[in-house]
This record gives C-alpha cells, structure tokens and sequence, in this order.
C-alpha cells in the first residue's frame, strides 16, 4: 500500500507523493512563546513527531521546519507583565519546549527558524506584494493585505468571505479598505521591539513569517503543512492567499494536515477558565509516554478528551506492551525470522500495522496489531517457545513502537560520574557555535542532551548542565 493523507483543502484522502521523489518537505506551526506550552501543544507535535517518524521509516528524508513566533502582541505584553524584555522571555520559553518536547520523545526539526530572523525576508514578501497589488501601506507605517486581491480566498476553510466575516473576530480600522484585510507588518509603538523596513520602523504581522519561512526555507511549495485544527481560518488561509499570491505557484502544501483539538474532561482548554495542564506539569508526573500513548489511542483528526480516567487507561495500555519486552536483550534477536509460528505473527504483525499507518495515519489501529503481538509474545514465551522466536517478535515490537514513538523502557540506568566530560565537551562545542550565531546546530546539541535526560542551563557565566 501507499501511504494516503486527508488533505483539508480538497477534503479528500489521496496517496501522499511528494514534489521531489524521495524528500519531504514539512512545515508545522510551532508555539507562540508568550507562556509556558500546554499539553495541548504537545497533543500536535507529537501528531506530526508520528508522521515524520512513520515518513521515515517509509523510506523518505524529512525535512521538518517548526517555527517560533517569538515577536507578538502577546509577548510584549506578557513581557511587561514580567518586568522583562520581550526577547528574554522568548528565548526562556523555546528553551522550555525544546527540552520539555525532548522528553515527549519528540524528534527535534530539521530546522527552527524565528520571526526576527527572518525580517529580511518578510520585508522582500511585503514588497512583491505590495508591487503586484495584493498589499498597501497606510498611515502609521501598517501594511496590510488586500484580500479582494485574491479570488481563491477562503479554499481552506471552505466559506465564502461572508460567511468569514460573520465568523471572525474583524478588528476594527478605517484604515482598512475591506474588514477582513489582514496585517503585513505593524508600525512600531513607543517601547515596542522594532525593525527598520521602507515604511517605516515596525515588526511583522502573525501570517506573514511562516510564508516567509516557508518561501525561505523550504521553497515555493511544499509537501505537508501541519498545525492544529484551530489554525485553519485565520492563519492558514491567510497563509495560503499571502505566499501563492507573492509566488505565483498553487497550492503552497499538496496537503494540508491539520490535528483535532484537546479537551480537558469534555470541556476546552482556556487560559481564562484556568484548566490548562502544561506539559512540564505532565512530566513531572511521569506520564511522558502514557500520554503519548493516549494521543495515539485517537486518530488525529478527532478531538480528544483528557482526564484522569483516560490517562489510566493510557498507563494500562502502556504496561501491557512493556511487559512483552520486560526482558528483552537486542544482541539475541536473529535479523531473519526463524521458523516459528510466533515469527510468522510478528511478520504479519508489521505488515498489518504498515497498512494501518498507511490508512491516513490511523495509530488506534495500528495500536490494536501491537496489542494482538504483546499477547502473543507472552503466550508464546510462557509456553516455552524458542528463545530465537521470543526475541525476534520482542524486536519488531519494538521496531513498530518505535515508529510510533514509544520507547517501551521502564527503567534508565546511566552515572552522572560515566557521562560527565562527554557532556562537558559536548557543551564546549555549543558554546563555540553559539559564538559563532550557529544557532540550529547549537540548539541541536541541547535538544539531544534533552532527550538524554539533561538539561542544559545558560548563565551570564557560561553553560552548566544537570540530570532532569
């Protein structure tokens, strides 16, 4: 089978190929960091963590963008708030969910570009918009985009630009030639963060970065575009108008995949009602992987409920497959699968999980073939199968986990005394590319520590580093 995708412009399901055989090209919208990232948050990226890995293990080079939007109304006021500035909070926070995802076991992109570093860029795009007639400039140095300008306005989200206004939150500017044009770039205000551009001092728009990132980044159209459901109207589709109308190239994503949202107990997550669980809380709690797990139990385009009995369930789940490889020693897995018939059950096992994972990424099904294996592994061990047999169907088990993320792993047992000079090295390189404003390759290092288990913390006296 091929793997097939729901592609949420068209509305369809449709066999996933890419623009250039062999390579994907994935953007996924990350965080803005204007506070701590909610489990929510962590519901998407491992979403789109489980179509990288399965991406992968299908053959494909991913290349994974995930942006920080870390300029934003937002930040600047949570940063007043503070008593702080605007980027010290932001790099606190993408410290926080580069190390706090690490733990979830999320793979680190293949790049994280930020808003203010793409400022050259965003200015480019502003300009051949505004030279083909799909922007304007007013009074106080705001750019915006002229919506009328773009007939396919309202593809994603499937509504007419009617329907769009009686659905949005339109803010109100005379300014504005339609309500529902959006900001390019923002004129600076006294104490704001601010960037020189031929209208003046200001910052960019929400939309415009990814575009720019993308453009940048990735090129004029890419294979999948991911975020959360929420994202689909305005974001995205102001996305879509602003990037195919500076390209001149259609459609931006061949496919458009977007997570459904999480609920706490039947009720939505909101700041305002305060019921949001972070995910640092989570980990705190050990329960890293069984929520995980819980995100797989759904397909993830459904909505899903947090609560505490389905976290329970979830830590069931997880258990159940763990016992099956409690005792599992690599060295003994045969690479072929020996004459047996619980190996013929693992062989079958992973093609019925393929074609699960290749049916638009469905993971409860996928699930239920890892259930079906675990029993048979511990029906088969405590019959007195073949120690050859038993370890071979331990490995795919743990292969097919893998690729959905789980680890599987009840236990750690490393020495800070054993690892303690390759970590200092490891952080000396770190602070040599910092100090080269290598910043991806910096990150990088840290992340990897992170999914060790260590944190990497920055002091005016240098890097220091300690065992989570």
């Amino acid at each position: 089978m091929t793997l097939r995708l729901t592609d949420t412009r068209t509305g369809e399901q449709r066999p996933f190929e890419p623009i250039e055989p062999g390579v994907v090209r994935m953007y996924v919208c990350g965080p803005t960091v204007y506070d701590d990232a909610h489990i929510g948050h962590a519901m998407s990226a491992i979403v789109f963590d489980v179509l990288r890995r399965y991406l992968e293990y299908s053959g494909y080079r991913v290349i994974h963008a995930q942006n920080f939007t870390d300029v934003d109304d937002k930040i600047i006021q949570r940063a007043a708030t503070l008593g702080i500035e605007p980027r010290e909070l932001a790099e606190r926070l993408i410290e926080d969910w580069l190390r706090d995802t690490a733990r979830l076991n999320v793979k680190p992109a293949t790049i994280y570009p930020r808003a203010t570093q793409e400022i050259d860029t965003i200015i480019e795009m502003i300009k051949g918009l505004i030279a083909e007639g799909h922007a304007y400039a007013v009074e106080g140095g705001d750019v915006f985009f002229r919506v009328d300008s773009f007939p396919g306005y309202g593809k994603l989200s499937h509504r007419s630009l009617d329907e769009m206004m009686a659905g949005a939150r339109i803010e109100v500017d005379p300014r504005k030639e339609n309500p529902m044009d959006f900001a390019l770039w923002k004129g600076a205000k006294p104490g704001e963060p601010a960037w020189d551009s031929p209208w003046g001092p200001g910052r960019p728009g929400w939309h415009i970065e990814c575009s720019a990132m993308i453009y940048r980044h990735l090129g004029d159209r890419i294979d999948i575009h991911g975020g959360g459901a929420d994202l689909i109207f305005p974001h995205h589709e102001n996305e879509i108008a602003q990037s195919e109308a500076f390209t001149d190239q259609e459609p931006l994503a061949r496919f458009w995949v977007h997570n459904g949202l999480l609920q706490l107990g039947g009720e939505k997550m909101s700041k305002s009602l305060g019921n949001l669980i972070t995910i640092r809380e989570l980990l705190e709690r050990g329960d890293g992987e069984a929520f995980r797990f819980l995100v797989l139990s759904s397909h993830y385009r459904s909505p899903l409920t947090f609560s505490d009995e389905a976290m329970d369930s979830a830590r069931r789940g997880l258990a159940r497959l763990q016992s099956a490889v409690r005792d599992f020693d690599p060295a003994t897995a045969p690479e072929t699968a020996p004459d047996h018939a619980l190996a013929r059950i693992a062989d079958e096992t992973r093609a019925e999980f393929r074609a699960a994972m290749d049916d638009d990424l469905n993971t409860p099904v996928a699930l239920s073939h890892l259930f079906e294996l675990a029993r048979a592994i511990n029906r088969e061990r405590d019959a007195g199968a073949p120690a050859a047999a038993v370890a071979y169907a331990q490995s795919v088990l743990k292969e097919l986990a893998g690729v959905l993320g789980l680890t599987l792993e009840t236990t750690t047992q490393r020495t800070d005394e054993a690892i303690e000079p390759f970590v200092d090295l490891l952080l000396e390189v770190r602070a040599e590319l910092r100090k080269q404003r290598l910043w991806d390759l910096a990150d990088r290092i840290r992340v990897r520590l992170g999914e060790l288990g260590i944190r990497v913390e920055d002091t005016a006296q240098g890097s220091t580093w300690r065992r989570e």
